[in-house]
């Protein structure tokens, strides 16, 4: 695998695939086994706090891997405190860090009462005013408008519980230079049956609860009896991508054929060990190997 030398300047590299995991799962020893296996970037998900501690030190244990948060709620993590843990991440790590956020669901508490959308330029601002580049953050992003203020205020967006034809959309909307990077569940078995449990037990709660995520399948063609009652087979077979290594990597490819830049894989189920399906799937995509 070709070295990749990071430019503080520029947007960091993040390959074709990377990894998604929640921030809790995610110890150094497991990055730098998904770093081995290939995979351009590691997505550090589940609302980290705003130390990102948990992201310095999954830095510190790889060697030049991408890591962003996917994502950091702004209703949880102050702007101000998030732009003295970037500079602190950058630092120590220049070129090494991406700033993920988003605006969490109005059915969480504490959001107050600004609207989500108000509440995200404003930390946008924030940042703008504490010096992080807006080539090293991304937004997390389903809809039209947060779609365009993502091409516009960062280096583009990181849609999460997606499918292909939403990828083909979003393009559409972010344009042909901001970054589009989705998040894909996958479950690796050839049980069908028991592939859709696991992928229905990660998707119906809390996202089929969540009303960002019902309008965005709804948009999609979704009715919202199929979303009703832990969601259709339908559902979880265009959220959750399940069978064999190949059918997996074939689904992996339709967010870039769609026109994704990167995606961003997640392995179910949650708790299990991630590193078996991700070697298989390393292999089938023929990371590490020159393109």
């Amino acid at each position: 695998m070709a070295q990749v030398t990071h430019d503080t300047a520029d947007t960091p590299t993040y390959g074709r695939f990377g990894v998604w995991r929640h921030a809790l799962g995610l110890q150094p020893e497991v990055g730098a086994e998904i770093e081995r296996l290939g995979f351009g970037a590691i997505w550090a998900g589940g609302s980290p706090p705003a130390d990102l501690q948990v992201v310095e030190d999954l830095i510190a244990g790889t060697e030049q891997i991408t890591v962003a948060t996917g994502i950091v709620n702004i209703f949880s993590a102050p702007a101000d405190e998030i732009a003295k843990s970037y500079h602190r991440i950058e630092s120590r790590h220049p070129g090494r860090f991406v700033l993920g956020i988003g605006v969490g669901h109005p059915e969480v508490p504490g959001m107050g009462a600004e609207k989500p959308y108000d509440a995200l330029v404003r930390y946008l601002d924030v940042l703008d005013d504490a010096g992080v580049p807006r080539e090293r953050r991304v937004l997390a992003a389903l809809g039209p408008k947060v779609l365009e203020l993502a091409a516009a205020r960062s280096a583009g967006a990181h849609p999460y519980l997606t499918t292909p034809e939403h990828t083909r959309q979003a393009r559409e909307v972010i344009g042909p230079d901001a970054l589009l990077a989705p998040e894909q569940k996958v479950v690796l078995s050839t049980d069908a049956e028991s592939a859709r449990a696991t992928g229905r037990e990660a998707v119906e709660n809390p996202y089929l609860h969540l009303r960002n995520y019902r309008r965005n399948l709804e948009r999609l063609g979704f009715p919202t009896a199929e979303l009703d009652n832990g969601g259709s087979d339908r559902v979880i077979d265009a959220l959750v991508a399940h069978g064999d290594v190949e059918t997996i990597a074939n689904r992996l490819t339709a967010h870039l054929d769609a026109g994704a830049d990167h995606v961003a894989i997640q392995v179910l189920p949650m708790a299990g060990d991630p590193l078996p399906a991700l070697r298989e799937l390393a292999e089938v995509l023929r990371l590490g190997h020159a393109e």
